[in-house]
């Protein structure tokens, strides 16, 4: 009686014991980038589930720091890594399994960066500045978004032509929408928009989270100006670390007021708690493929 009751309890332990299957890439390679050429330098990954090529996904001049971020799910300003991982570029190319799904290609991304940059990370929550999108006192400056245009419109718009600036030296977005900087004065335009969105938009140029507290809940179309002079000082010191200089005949209004201004939405400052991924160690050359 006592004999099987032993064999079942044993049989138990050993299927707890069975380590879960690693998501992993059918076949991966990752190498430093090569210095770029003269002109426009492609930056960004494409393909992977949810794409017109779900199996292959690939980056080019990708850095270590976005590759991260993009693995652990997290924005840029949640991520405490080293300068280096920042600045050395590099090139992905994986085979990615038939039918995964967005979620498991995160999962395969730390895998490869487990395994061939010994990556190793933890979560941990910290108190930096926060930001609030809220209606200004006289109520917002937008208008709802018009229905989308025909089809053979929708394609006439997708077919990018050379960047322009207006008379005041801001870039033009065309019908399509989008985001420019050109020296420091920057121009957002989307004819769909939710404030949600914006609020995501506004992160990467506060550098910090932005919440949408507006209570608007519909999509609108969206047309901002700002000069962002401080911001490119702040993001690209001069030469030699010495002091980088100041534009003088720098104009326009900075990103606050040209959201109170053109849109009617207010940001407010405020300090909470955000979970943070902080990169322990990492290898600056990645293994052989």
């Amino acid at each position: 009686m006592i004999r099987p009751l032993l064999a079942l309890l044993f049989g138990c332990g050993v299927m707890q014991a069975q380590p879960a299957t690693k998501l992993e890439f059918e076949v991966a390679s990752i190498k430093p980038s090569p210095p770029p050429a003269p002109g426009m330098v492609v930056v960004g990954c494409r393909g992977g589930p949810g794409t017109n090529d779900p199996t292959l996904y690939t980056c080019q001049n990708i850095s270590l720091s976005n590759l991260v971020t993009m693995a652990y799910g997290v924005a840029y300003y949640q991520l405490a890594a080293p300068d280096w991982a920042g600045m050395a570029r590099f090139d992905l190319r994986a085979k990615v399994p038939e039918g995964a799904t967005k979620e498991q290609l995160a999962l395969m991304m730390q895998s490869l960066l487990a395994d061939r940059f010994k990556l190793a990370v933890h979560r941990e929550s910290r108190e930096i500045q926060r930001y609030e999108l809220t209606v200004a006192k006289n109520g917002p400056k937008f208008k709802e978004a018009a229905p989308p245009p025909p089809a053979d419109s929708r394609d006439a718009a997708l077919t990018p032509g050379p960047l322009k600036i207006d008379r005041e030296g801001y870039p033009t977005i065309g019908p399509r929408g989008g985001m420019a900087i050109m020296y420091d004065k920057a121009r957002l335009y989307r004819p769909e928009m939710t404030m949600t969105m914006l609020a995501d938009q506004l992160s990467g140029q506060f550098r910090g989270p932005v919440v949408d507290a507006t209570g608007l809940t519909g999509k609108y179309e969206i047309s901002l100006y700002w000069n962002a002079g401080d911001n490119l000082r702040t993001a690209a010191p001069a030469p030699g670390g010495g002091p980088t200089p100041v534009d003088p005949v720098s104009t326009g209004p900075d990103l606050k007021q040209a959201l109170q201004d053109q849109l009617g939405l207010r940001v407010e400052s405020k300090k909470g708690p955000v979970e943070f991924v902080v990169v322990d160690h990492a290898e600056k050359t990645p293994s052989e493929n």
